[in-house]
């Protein structure tokens, strides 16, 4: 059966999802898919090659940042485990600071130096202010 959260994975995975429908709380919405679905090791390998192949099919393979993409997994996985929400309308209302991408949670974690560094694009790197 269809629904709008199948779309939107299945859309990622064709590469056919329209740029302007994939904002940042849609990655976290799929990054939550991608871990309810699948063992945390597997949600982190499936959607990090998803993004990767997504971005190159806009023409743009720089868009995928390593660093930002695990840290979000990494803290959707957490709160998962700590949280009572059984649909993403749930989750998403009792974690409203990972849906805020202009006041990004990974500036309690990271330098913004870091996040804008090369490496940190190429390899998730630790975070380095707490």
């Amino acid at each position: 059966m269809r629904t709008p959260e199948t779309d939107l994975t299945a859309q990622l995975e064709a590469c056919t999802l329209p740029p302007d429908r994939f904002h940042h709380a849609d990655h976290v919405h799929a990054a939550w898919l991608y871990l309810t679905r699948l063992p945390a090791l597997d949600a982190i390998a499936k959607f990090t090659q998803t993004l990767r192949a997504y971005a190159a099919s806009l023409g743009k393979p720089d868009l995928y940042h390593e660093t930002i993409t695990w840290a979000y997994l990494l803290l959707v996985n957490e709160r998962l485990h700590r949280s009572e929400s059984t649909t993403w309308d749930e989750f998403a209302a009792a974690n409203p600071d990972l849906l805020d991408w202009k006041n990004s949670i990974l500036r309690q974690y990271y330098r913004e130096e870091t996040l804008r560094s090369p490496l940190a694009r190429q390899v998730f790197l630790m975070p380095d202010l707490r």
